[in-house]
């Protein structure tokens, strides 16, 4: 129930031809509380509930509970959910042995895009593809219930 993650920006759009799959997400926040954020997301047509905790001082590794829920349950929960539902398309992209997932942004977070990859270890080493830009791991700008409160539209860059 760990989760151990490294966040990129994404330099420019050609990931795009190399996505293995493809899915449009939306997902809201019913506590943004960075020591238990509870998110909805629906993904296509499925749905999930996750709980995750406070990430360690690397900001990659944290608490991380899911669970499948109901669609129809989702989308009720996603109108209960604080303001700012985020808006994406996720891109499912393999390089060496690990998956990518780059995610598109838009509504108030359009022109954001940024990878992610699950590692089972802080030091695993992996691939890092030309289209990948700067780390933002331990930026808490990246993570998506920031950019739920304060959308990517509003900073000043």
């Amino acid at each position: 129930m760990q989760e151990i993650e490294r966040k990129f920006l994404v330099r420019n759009d050609l990931f795009k031809f190399l996505a293995a799959a493809k899915k449009n997400i939306a997902q809201g926040y019913l506590n943004t509380n960075p020591e238990r954020t509870v998110r909805i997301r629906i993904a296509n047509e499925k749905a999930f509930l996750t709980i995750k905790g406070i990430g360690n001082e690397s900001g990659m590794t944290r608490f991380e509970w899911e669970k499948e829920i109901p669609l129809d349950e989702a989308k009720s929960l996603l109108l209960l959910c604080e303001k700012g539902v985020i808006e994406k398309t996720r891109y499912e992209i393999p390089v060496g042995n690990h998956l990518y997932e780059v995610d598109e942004f838009y509504g108030e977070n359009q022109g954001l895009i940024v990878a992610e990859i699950e590692l089972t270890a802080e030091n695993e080493a992996f691939e890092k593809p030309d289209w990948l830009g700067i780390e933002v791991t331990n930026n808490e700008r990246y993570y998506n219930a920031y950019l739920s409160r304060n959308p990517f539209k509003d900073w000043k860059i």
